[in-house]
């Protein structure tokens, strides 16, 4: 009797044979996709593929190739430590998993001071590589562009040089055209609109972080042209990459 009684209480809470086979055929194949999921994400990073980059991962200059960076840096923080403008931060999933914490920056809080190199000397491993202040200088880790719906000259018709007052290269990267603009009321007024030169521009962020719209700047810098990454170029109208010979 005790043992008829235990095998209807089992048998009770037993689901139906068909719902234990689907249940157990839902679990194996979303465990399956999961882990195959998992594994491409830890294996994978934004810049596996040359013909894939992320606009917002922009290195330290001196910081050599995206492999060969993950692979030695040690994620020390030594590099954030020493930035004087603070512009050095840890990544979050612009890398990929694979990097997170590794250093990239942001110039929504700083930009890449133009005289120093304090983070190519800190580096333990040689992620960042040792640069002297002439070859630093020379170093492109990204390149600016103008958000013309933004930009003050472009979207307001008002004459802004904030960000041509402080590019810090010798010949300006960002200069100036005078352009004869209408503004609402019919009033014709001559604008000064920014250009860049990506010849000239390294991509150091001051022109993002100084310029006066602070929720999202009318002008930006990707890791476009970057110097440590040849295939990731701008296209000109001829159809060759800027800096190439």
């Amino acid at each position: 009797m005790i043992g008829r009684f235990r095998r209807w209480v089992a048998s009770f809470f037993r689901p139906p044979r068909q719902e234990r086979l689907d249940l157990g055929r839902r679990q194996v194949i979303v465990a399956g996709l999961g882990g195959l999921g998992a594994g491409l994400l830890f294996r994978v990073h934004p810049q596996a593929s040359k013909r894939s980059f992320h606009a917002a991962l922009i290195r330290p200059p001196g910081a050599v190739t995206e492999d060969e960076f993950l692979s030695k840096c040690i994620r020390c923080g030594e590099c954030m430590k020493v930035c004087p403008t603070n512009s050095i931060h840890p990544t979050w999933m612009e890398a990929g998993l694979e990097g997170i914490w590794s250093p990239v920056l942001k110039f929504n809080i700083g930009f890449c001071e133009y005289e120093c190199t304090l983070c190519t000397q800190v580096c333990p491993t040689k992620a960042i590589r040792e640069l002297r202040v002439e070859e630093k200088q020379k170093v492109k880790i990204g390149l600016a562009f103008f958000d013309k719906n933004r930009c003050l000259p472009y979207a307001f018709a008002r004459t802004c040089i904030v960000c041509e007052e402080h590019c810090p290269t010798p010949k300006k990267a960002i200069w100036f055209e005078e352009v004869e603009v209408t503004r609402q009321r019919g009033e014709k007024v001559t604008v000064k609109q920014p250009r860049i030169d990506p010849e000239l521009c390294i991509g150091c962020g001051i022109c993002e972080t100084k310029c006066p719209i602070k929720d999202r700047p009318g002008v930006y810098v990707t890791s476009a042209g970057e110097t440590r990454n040849p295939e990731n170029k701008v296209l000109l109208t001829d159809g060759s990459p800027y800096g190439s010979s």
